[in-house]
């Protein structure tokens, strides 16, 4: 008897499930302990607010969200356990993909205000948990990544990431149907009390992987020193750089197709690039080497008037020791110490600057001029001044001064955003600059609130603001509001960017569903309009090709290019081409351009008098059918009755005089639609345009004269025609790709050159690539 033999795959397929399920265990026996102490940290949470309350309804709604969650407990508990279980099913079967809420703009858009405060609430306690636990997270990717045979694993793919707890109680919230204040109550106190003791969890998976023999001489810092190793710099370009070949196939025109998750990956890889080229020198960086972190002097305050206004042609200059005229690196003039402005300095002068700027919303958009880069930074200059006229700044918010300067200098170039918002964008510099300094995420997270807003402004903008001044849904007004709010109410509490998150959004997402709506009516117009023209085409075409190169009777021209047309058109729209009623139609064409022809053999002759009361009663019922006038069917029936009587008795029927004919087919062709001119009467760039604008994406903007701005809703590949609307969605009106194609070497028009990437994203590419076209010195080279 033969035991069986388990193949080494097996064994190691089996070895890698009970390894995950000793994860999968620690994991979920700390989430059952701690869900406990998250409830008794609850209930003292609601007793003091309770305590405190200002009135009974206050009072009685606190004890309301006690008396849920001590019912709902074991469900909340269930829901938890049961998502993070699941996650590590997911992992091994490769499908393990957790974002959080907010970074996907699409989808935040769609949002309800409820749903997208508690996104933001809990993807910010990922976020700081990520941010605490970073060496731990980097130590179980990498030993995650081994497990799977060294397929790579990042935070959104680690079953046992911040970002997988979090999102796991959000589900388990929902699960539970408590209301959004007991949700984000819950949420603080599940930060305070469930993922400040992460750390344990972590160390345990980790120790149990070391334990089994996975990477067990791992450190944290071996990413850094080992050659072989990549740079970020590197990295990305390799990873994220297109290939100039690969770029000369693509469309000329349209938007590419966005994953808002590769987005998340590719925003990260940018900001580490940007560092290290800022950090450790672009040279470097850019070939790869390994070079150590420079340690920079303090740059004087009179660096920063000669790096103004300079981001886009040498970025990061002062990091390698470029000074201007007069300053001195490490010390002041005359060799005194340096007075070094501390993170709370550099912010009261950005106060202080930002309290300076004018009421905007008093401004309309012909006054409001646009705040340049270079303005910024020479006010900021002279607000530090005035505290200590030879400090310094140190590198690292140096960095950052020239890291928002960027941004903010890209924004003002981006052809996608119209004059006016570009103006009114431009004033939040100052406030976004003090963001950047009080919150060391701001860059470091892509689903940051203070980015989503501007993420969302700018798309607003370019949605519906136009270059001509004009703003759809009082867009304009919209995204003055939020900016004058920003420069009224900002100070320290970056909060206010969730809350005007919320607000903007609320409001955006009412408009695009009014916009959507009369799109989705315009386009259904549209269809039956194009499909009515497809039909008139398809018959003209029908009729020309029996009667092209034909002498022809007028009346019988009448007949086919006019009312028979309009009849052929009706059964094709009703019956469809493949009906007996559309080949007896067709059919009829044929045998009554026959019948109006001499007959010369008594064949013929027996078979015209046996058809010809058939056609005849066939054309009236044809005409009667359409509504067509009696009096002109009566005059028509009796023309061609006569004409038929002159070709029985073998004689030539008068045709219809060239003039004649040329106007009756002229007539048809304008009835059935604006024909495309044949490419034999348009220039060799015409051609060429005109075969590149078949590939344009629907939602492409145009800029006509004047600035209007009108999207590509639709084509009709059939009838060349482009169906242009408003930014309300209103249709405005049909081109061809001829006349769009003569507008655009006219320069009447031209495509903005959109994307489907957030503005962040955009800016960072900008940025980066400013950067690697311009590197820096070597850091050999810095004193």
């Amino acid at each position: 008897m033969h035991s069986r033999q388990t193949s080494p795959q097996s064994n190691a397929e089996l070895q890698l499930i009970a390894r995950l399920k000793s994860c999968q265990k620690i994991v979920v026996d700390y989430s059952e302990e701690q869900i406990r102490f998250f409830y008794q940290a609850l209930c003292e949470r609601v007793a003091e607010q309770s305590q405190a309350a200002g009135s009974n309804a206050e009072q009685n709604a606190l004890i309301e969200i006690q008396r849920s969650f001590r019912h709902h407990l074991p469900e909340l508990e269930r829901h938890l356990c049961g998502a993070l279980a699941e996650g590590f099913v997911k992992f091994k079967q490769g499908d393990l993909n957790t974002h959080p809420a907010t970074s996907d703009d699409n989808h935040l858009s769609l949002l309800g205000n409820e749903e997208l405060e508690e996104a933001i609430a809990v993807s910010s306690v990922a976020r700081r948990a990520d941010t605490r636990h970073v060496e731990l997270l980097w130590l179980l990717n990498k030993r995650f990544s081994k497990l799977l045979g060294d397929l790579p694993v990042n935070d959104a793919s680690n079953p046992v990431s911040p970002i997988q707890f979090c999102e796991s109680f959000r589900k388990a919230l929902g699960a539970i149907q408590v209301n959004l204040k007991a949700k984000l109550l819950a949420v603080d106190v599940f930060e305070r009390h469930f993922m400040v003791k992460l750390d344990h969890v972590l160390n345990q998976v980790n120790e149990y992987l070391v334990g089994e023999g996975i990477l067990p001489d791992l450190t944290f810092h071996q990413h850094s020193s080992q050659g072989d190793v990549p740079t970020a710099a590197t990295q990305y370009q390799t990873e994220f750089v297109p290939d100039p070949a690969s770029m000369e196939q693509a469309p000329t025109f349209g938007q590419p197709q966005f994953d808002q998750h590769a987005s998340y990956e590719h925003q990260a890889n940018l900001l580490r690039a940007i560092r290290e080229i800022q950090n450790y020198g672009g040279l470097a960086a850019m070939d790869g080497h390994q070079a150590a972190p420079v340690s920079y002097d303090p740059v004087p305050i009179s660096a920063l008037a000669g790096f103004a206004g300079q981001y886009q042609t040498s970025p990061s200059r002062y990091s390698a020791g470029a000074m201007p005229p007069g300053a001195v690196a490490g010390g002041a003039a005359g060799g005194r110490p340096m007075t070094v402005f501390t993170n709370q300095q550099l912010v009261g002068a950005l106060q202080s600057m930002q309290e300076q700027i004018v009421n905007i919303r008093q401004a309309t958009a012909d006054v409001l001029q646009p705040l340049q880069v270079a303005q910024i930074t020479e006010q900021l200059t002279e607000q530090l001044a005035k505290e200590a006229a030879d400090g310094a700044v140190e590198a690292d918010d140096m960095h950052v001064i020239e890291l928002v300067g960027m941004l903010f200098d890209y924004m003002l170039s981006d052809d996608c955003l119209p004059d006016n918002v570009k103006a009114l964008l431009s004033y939040l510099h100052t406030p976004y600059l003090k963001v950047a300094f009080l919150d060391a995420e701001f860059f470091e997270q892509s689903e940051h609130p203070a980015r989503l807003l501007l993420n969302n402004l700018a798309e607003a903008g370019v949605r519906w603001v136009a270059n001509d001044g004009s703003s759809q849904f009082d867009i304009y007004e919209k995204i003055k509001t939020t900016v004058s709010r920003v420069l009224e109410e900002f100070t320290d509490d970056v909060r206010l960017f969730a809350e005007l998150l919320v607000d903007f959004s609320s409001y955006t997402k009412k408009v695009l569903r009014r916009q959507e709506l009369m799109e989705k009516r315009a386009m259904e117009k549209v269809h039956g309009e194009e499909k009515l023209r497809e039909v008139k085409i398809r018959v003209n075409n029908e009729v020309r090709k029996r009667t092209d190169g034909k002498e022809l009777p007028s009346a019988l021209l009448l007949l086919l290019l006019q009312p028979w047309s309009d009849y052929l058109a009706f059964i094709l729209l009703r019956y469809g081409d493949q009906s007996d009623s559309w080949a007896r139609a067709v059919k009829f064409i044929d045998d009554i351009i026959w019948s109006v022809q001499p007959k010369n053999s008594p064949d013929d002759r027996a078979r015209q008098l046996e058809m010809q009361d058939e056609l005849l009663d066939q054309m009236e019922a044809g005409l009667e059918t359409i509504g067509y006038d009696q009096g002109k069917s009566s005059k028509l029936v009796e023309a061609l009755s006569r004409v038929q009587r002159t070709a029985i008795t073998k004689r030539e029927v008068e045709t219809a005089p060239p003039p004649m004919r040329q106007k009756l087919e002229a007539m048809a062709a304008q009835k059935a639609g604006k024909a495309q001119v044949t490419s034999d009467r348009m220039s060799e760039e015409e051609v060429r345009l005109v075969e590149s604008l078949k590939m344009i994406e629907f939602g492409t903007w145009f800029e006509f004269d004047e600035g209007q701005r009108l999207k590509v809703a639709w084509y009709n590949s059939k009838t060349s025609h482009y169906m242009l609307v408003d930014q309300t969605g209103k249709k405005v009106g049909m081109k061809t790709g001829l006349e769009l194609a003569r507008d655009m070497l006219a320069r009447k028009a031209r495509v903005i050159i959109g994307s489907t990437k957030p503005f962040f994203e955009r800016a960072l590419e900008n940025i980066f690539e400013t950067m690697q076209a311009n590197p820096s010195k070597t850091p050999e080279s810095v004193h």
